[in-house]
């Protein structure tokens, strides 16, 4: 009768009051869109708390560790096995994974029961128990005799320390089995089967449902990145970054973070946003004080929180004309599927309901009663899910904040009876979420079947990460040397710096070993003004360098930048060295020394020949160098050609060196030890000052001579194969020179980028990076610049900034798990350059050491190169190699400032000293 009634007073104003008398009651519970925003600050404080390792203990939201490092990428494939226990029925399933081509899950499951008894006995009962009802599933679907991964959906509290390691915290929902809580309930389980022993099963992980709700939606949707559940109890999960993630070992990376969000609160931090009817739902639960903020929101608690507010306001007088009913009165008859049914919308059907459900409770309501209490159930769970979206807007800015987006696109898995089943629910969820958060793009997913197949897709890609993991190592072990390999290394070095200075078989040695005629390193009595020219590449150098000694030793430099026309490299000699010629006359006017005679250190950064100090013959151009008429030439009688051609001023050309050279010098101007130079750089090299009755090629036996080693060039002959990588062999065979330099492709800077290209380029084809998706800018040759290496090593830099780098490689769409895997292989292939450069520094101090008959040397070596200062572990790898490989010698290293200008100055100061000294 009522119900006509109902639809004709639908419209009338008395509606519209009763919605306000109601409104006005429960004031308290209709949070404005700023009380939310308070709300989701708070609960950013409450994670970061959780975080952290020191206030952890105290905190409320306790952001457990899961030990899920990584969502699923579609590529997942194989037959699993899942465990799904969290109540008195617990299912197996087999879930078979398909990847090619198309994604394609399978599911079989079972469902079993555990007896009352059980909940309640002993541990090792309800596990054999559990196991025997595994053995029958795994025979009933004939694979017993396969050894399949199973993943254990085990929704209790509980300390997770690995992916297969969970201890019992407590017991809940009505499981009291003795001799669990406090202990791994992996081992239990596998000690179980173990007893049995008529099957075998890989336990791979243990999670719980929120966790099973984030896989299985991040299956099919690779942006989900947070796992939502709002059912019977309400929780959240989300993909944190491991830097901030205090309570795990590790900075690289990510892991989900299984929040416990239910008992936000529980400290007292929403406290002024309780009401009383929250106080009275608390103090009659079975665990008042606990998952204050899941009795604001949960399906457990919402019907249960219509039923107080109704009894209150019948007390009051403002509804059933101040009745109330024994059956109202008891705890838990008002369902929480009551509320979804009053708020349908759809033809006033949710009002006809409300009546039904009142007469059965024995009240007589009125058509104002109807719609008051219509309008209680919106309000409680309007408030609950606007609650919901504020803790939820927390998660997302602290993902947003990691990322460091200004905008992000990301996707929530969400599962859940309130979520489902309830009709405005979902709609309040998402629309307050986007107001809350309007610079996030979000996409919610509902999960089917969250607590099983999620259990079967952590162990997928579980299984699917140990998989990858073992090949790309199988790869990168190629890259790896042991001791006894560097060891070797240092051997062959030490042969071919012999077979080098030897007359007989210099011709067949890779290592040159020349003579630079260079007899001594300062002494600090150098003084007077030198000019030094610098040409090793499109640009040269003129400097003026005054050294002054005494006292007041000094160094003082003044230069000049000069470009090189390209058709000028690429014309004839007389023209090239006429530049040059007219370049330093420029100089010298802006330095007012027009016509000046001074003497001259050429740094010639060119392959040559030398015979004496101040000549140096090029055997070959290289850097783009073409210029007609030079190569077998002496450089300084062209430079010296060129300056009689011009007669406008006189310099004496008193040395020709290389930088490897003038780097030594520069470092031993301040530190008379220093007695080797290193460069590692775009290229590399070495020299050191060696016995000249060593040095075969230049007569007399006294004194000291330094030797370019010229050691890129080891390996020419394949003194280094056994060592060369396939990615070696392809960076030599693309190269200008095929075959030549070996050494120095597998060290320096002009190649690393390209050996790590291709590793990645090799790791993409197997589809163990970037999904098997290559990017047309990876194929490019020389597109991973050197300084890429550096960038992404740098310790303080997250992995945004190797992300940064893949994007602009136009890799757009790779993931942390990529970064990641990029980064090991720029920390591999960095290794391994310093590694055996330092062996082959190890080589050369234990020659000086033997040389001299010393139990123990002490010496300094002078080090500069791009690679050597900007790679943020080179240096410190180098050194480890060198103490551990020539432990009878105490090297320091000391970083040279501009050796190739200053050095040739030094050079020179250190020529005219000897023949002042001689006359």
């Amino acid at each position: 009768m009522i119900a006509s009634h109902l639809l004709a007073y639908y419209v009338t104003e008395l509606q519209h009051d009763q919605v306000q008398n109601v409104d006005k009651y429960l004031y308290h519970m209709r949070l404005s869109e700023e009380n939310l925003m308070d709300v989701s600050r708070r609960f950013r404080r409450e994670m970061d708390k959780g975080l952290g390792r020191d206030t952890n203990p105290t905190a409320s939201v306790k952001m457990l560790p899961t030990f899920v490092r990584s969502t699923p990428d579609g590529t997942e494939s194989g037959d699993f096995l899942a465990l799904d226990l969290g109540g008195t029925n617990f299912r197996v399933l087999l879930v078979k994974v398909s990847a090619n081509g198309k994604q394609k899950v399978e599911i079989e499951n079972q469902i079993y029961a555990i007896p009352e008894t059980l909940m309640r006995g002993s541990g090792t009962e309800l596990f054999d128990h559990i196991t025997e009802c595994l053995a029958n599933f795994v025979e009933k679907m004939g694979i017993k005799d396969k050894k399949l991964p199973l993943g254990f959906t085990f929704s209790f509290p509980c300390r997770q320390t690995k992916l297969d390691e969970s201890f019992l915290v407590t017991w809940t929902k009505g499981f009291r089995a003795g001799g669990v809580e406090g202990k791994d309930v992996v081992s239990l389980l596998r000690k179980a089967i173990k007893k049995r022993g008529d099957f075998d099963i890989d336990i791979v992980a243990v999670i719980n449902d929120t966790v099973g709700t984030m896989m299985t939606c991040g299956y099919d949707d690779h942006h989900c990145e947070i796992g939502l559940i709002v059912g019977t109890g309400t929780n959240a999960c989300y993909m944190e970054e491991m830097r901030n993630l205090e309570m795990v070992e590790g900075d690289e990376g990510r892991m989900c973070v299984n929040m416990e969000w239910g008992a936000f609160g529980d400290d007292g931090a929403l406290e002024d946003l309780r009401t009383d009817f929250d106080r009275e739902i608390d103090a009659g639960s079975i665990n008042p004080g606990k998952q204050l903020f899941e009795k604001m929101i949960s399906g457990m608690y919402m019907g249960e929180l219509v039923r107080i507010i109704l009894v209150k306001m019948a007390r009051e007088g403002l509804v059933f004309q101040g009745h109330t009913t024994p059956d109202l009165l008891v705890t838990g008859h008002f369902k929480t599927s009551y509320v979804s049914a009053i708020e349908n919308q759809k033809d006033k059907e949710g009002l006809v309901y409300t009546e039904q459900v009142l007469r059965d409770l024995g009240l007589d309501p009125s058509a104002e009663d109807c719609v008051a209490v219509q309008r209680v159930c919106q309000i409680v769970s309007t408030r609950a899910a606007h609650l919901c979206a504020a803790t939820l807007a927390a998660v997302l800015r602290q993902i947003r904040d990691n990322k460091a987006a200004e905008r992000l696109r990301t996707t929530i898995g969400v599962d859940g009876s309130v979520y489902k089943n309830h009709p405005q629910f979902a709609r309040r969820l998402h629309k307050m979420v986007r107001l809350l958060v309007p610079d996030c793009d979000v996409r919610f997913l509902r999960s089917e079947d969250g607590s099983g197949k999620g259990a079967a897709m952590v162990t997928a890609v579980a299984h699917r990460l140990a998989e990858q993991h073992a090949e790309r190592q199988h790869v990168l072990d190629t890259l790896r040397l042991s001791r006894e390999q560097l060891l070797e290394v240092k051997r062959r070095m030490e042969g071919e710096m012999k077979k080098g200075l030897a007359r007989d078989t210099n011709d067949s040695a890779t290592i040159k070993m020349l003579p630079t005629y260079v007899r001594s390193t300062p002494d600090g009595t150098e003084r007077g003004d030198f000019l030094a020219l610098d040409l090793g590449g499109t640009n040269f150098r003129v400097l003026l360098v005054r050294v002054r000694s005494g006292k007041r030793r000094s160094v003082e430099m003044h230069n000049k930048i000069y470009a090189i026309p390209q058709d000028i490299m690429q014309g004839t000699g007389e023209e090239l060295f006429d530049h040059i010629v007219h370049c330093i006359g420029d100089f010298l006017e802006y330095m007012g020394m027009k016509g000046a005679s001074l003497p001259l250190g050429f740094t010639f950064s060119f392959p040559c020949h030398q015979t004496r100090l101040d000549e140096g013959i090029l055997l070959k151009w290289t850097k783009g160098f073409k210029a007609t008429g030079c190569e077998g030439e002496d450089v300084a009688v062209l430079l010296k050609d060129a300056i009689h051609r011009m007669e406008e001023f006189d310099l004496d050309v008193v040395a020709v060196v290389n930088d490897t050279v003038g780097t030594m010098m520069t470092c031993g101007y301040e530190d008379p030890r220093c007695e080797v130079g290193l460069i590692v750089g775009t290229g590399t090299n070495a020299c050191y000052m060696e016995e000249m009755r060593n040095v075969e090629l230049v007569e007399g036996d006294e004194g000291l001579m330094c030797v370019n080693m010229e050691w890129g060039a080891f390996g020419d002959r394949g003194e280094l194969d056994d060592f060369c990588t396939e990615f070696d062999r392809a960076v030599d065979e693309r190269s200008a020179n095929p075959g030549k330099q070996r050494f120095e492709k597998m060290i320096s800077g002009m190649y690393l980028g390209e050996i790590v290209r291709n590793v990645l380029l090799d790791f993409t084809a197997k589809g163990l990076l970037f999904r098997g998706k290559l990017s047309e800018r990876l194929k490019t040759r020389g597109i991973f610049e050197t300084k890429f290496l550096s960038q992404i090593e740098s310790d303080r830099l997250a992995l945004r900034q190797v992300r940064s780098i893949l994007q602009h490689l136009g890799l757009t769409s790779s993931t942390c798990d990529d970064s990641i895997l990029v980064k090991e292989v720029c920390t591999v292939v960095a290794r391994r350059a310093a590694q055996l450069c330092g062996a082959g520094l190890a080589a050369v101090v234990d020659k000086i050491r033997k040389n001299r008959d010393l139990q123990q040397l002490s010496i300094t070596v002078g080090v500069d190169g791009t690679l050597y200062k900007l790679h943020p572990h080179f240096s410190t790898v180098m050194k480890e190699t060198l103490r551990d490989l020539a432990p009878q010698c105490d090297v320091t290293l000391v970083q040279s400032e501009d050796g190739s200008g200053k050095g040739a100055a030094l050079i020179t100061a250190v020529a005219c000293r000897l023949k002042d000294g001689k006359k």
